[in-house]
């Protein structure tokens, strides 16, 4: 497993920030502290690229502030972000799932009770029934005319069920630190190489990039996202943070090769990309195994980058804390300085940074329920870039159900002594 050890720099700060406008979370500087005058040793974030309200200067207050530029000195702040619909539109692990169904890329497994611990006998028979025995085992099933076989796996993949609807997962796992159907996506490409997957995600990368916006494709009877795009202003903010001295990394719930191969399109390179680690074979295959984090070792997916599993993973890859510590939140020292996502899957990483929590708007209960809280004054709010979404007709239910436990029921969020309030949809 590969091992990175990067310290991270945040400066004491006493002072709440301003609560959210009426407009949305928009922050003012801390009482304590005169605003930091940008200068040319500090890159800006460029003009030309619209934000939501102010959050274009909140975050490069943290830039000023907390990045090298400043000529202060200090080690190098961490920012952090998700990849999937944070930094593009559209998910890219499933446009290259997309690309190799039509493609006859998945291999025929044994048995399809292989390819995930807590696949239901349910699911396994309907794999089975829709993607046949006729190719043997190890060969490509030829999902790109089989409606049946395609339509299977990617109902699966999207909601883990089957198509006639009965539950493809059971059993037990920490829903806070995996959810099966995500950890299903790079098991589905066990006996391939990564070259060859890496290979896969390039051809439906440039394949994404080329579509209009707003394209679909049907991919058996499911209607599919077509295009995938980089969002400007994300791309503008990384490259700004880098300049400032910053150390910039993804931790994604996606496949690892997947991921490097769209991450070094905005200048993060694969020392600096985490996401669902597939353990190789001895001819370098990928097999159903993945490494774990926080003392869970090699699994089928008991410790993926989920939820609590990203600070996990953060702590575990960028801060090199081992073993169960890895799972708690650590000491502003050892966390990172913004944090970015869209989901609740990001809610964990993104509250644990020091500077600026960013969040993309898609009506995701947990995290905007966070957001909208706004709690330390570092909340920020935008709508995604593209085709974003409506408002929010109903509250988020912040005091009732919008926090998922680790047995998978749902409870109220919490913080501190108390509950959080129902949340509106101010920011859309």
């Amino acid at each position: 497993m590969r091992t990175r050890l990067v310290l991270a720099w945040t400066s004491a700060v006493t002072a709440a920030l301003a609560v959210a406008t009426a407009t949305g979370p928009v922050a003012a500087a801390p009482a304590d502290r005169a605003p930091v005058t940008p200068t040319a040793r500090c890159p800006q974030l460029s003009d030309d690229l619209p934000w939501y309200g102010g959050n274009r200067a909140q975050l490069q207050r943290v830039i000023d502030e907390r990045g090298t530029c400043h000529g202060r000195g200090g080690p190098r702040p961490v920012a952090a972000f998700d990849w999937d619909n944070t930094i593009t539109k559209n998910d890219v692990t499933d446009a290259t799932i997309s690309w190799s169904l039509r493609h006859d890329k998945i291999l025929r497994p044994a048995s399809w009770k292989d390819t995930s611990t807590w696949l239901t006998d349910t699911a396994n028979k309907a794999l089975t029934e829709a993607c046949g025995t006729e190719v043997k085992v190890g060969t490509p099933l030829p999902t790109s005319t089989n409606a049946r076989c395609a339509d299977e796996i990617l109902q699966i993949r999207e909601d883990g069920s089957t198509m006639s609807g009965e539950a493809a997962f059971a059993g037990k796992w920490n829903h806070r630190r995996t959810v099966p159907q995500y950890a299903w996506v790079p098991q589905l490409f066990a006996g391939h190489t990564v070259p060859e997957l890496r290979a896969y995600a390039e051809a439906a990368r440039t394949e994404a990039l080329a579509a209009p916006v707003g394209a679909t494709r049907t991919v058996g009877t499911h209607v599919l996202p077509a295009y995938v795009r980089y969002y400007d202003q994300q791309r503008d903010l990384v490259r700004t943070l880098q300049k400032a001295g910053f150390d910039v990394w993804i931790v994604s719930a996606g496949s690892e090769p997947v991921t490097e191969v769209w991450s070094r399109g905005i200048g993060i390179d694969r020392a600096h990309t985490v996401a669902i680690r597939s353990v190789l074979d001895r001819k370098g295959r990928i097999t159903t195994s993945n490494e774990g984090c926080g003392g869970v070792g090699v699994t089928e997916g008991e410790a993926i980058p989920y939820i609590d599993g990203k600070r996990c993973w953060i702590n575990q890859e960028i801060y090199g804390i081992k073993g169960a510590a890895a799972w708690n939140r650590q000491a502003p020292h050892r966390r990172i300085t913004l944090g970015g996502g869209d989901a609740d899957t990001d809610v964990t990483f993104v509250g644990d940074a020091t500077g600026a929590h960013l969040v993309l708007n898609r009506n995701k209960n947990e995290v905007m329920c966070r957001a909208y809280d706004n709690a330390d004054g570092r909340w920020v709010v935008n709508p995604m870039f593209i085709e974003p979404l409506p408002r929010r007709t109903t509250a988020y239910p912040c005091a009732t159900s919008a926090y998922t436990e680790p047995d998978g029921t749902h409870g109220p969020v919490r913080r501190g002594g108390g509950v959080v309030p129902d949340q509106q949809d101010t920011v859309y």
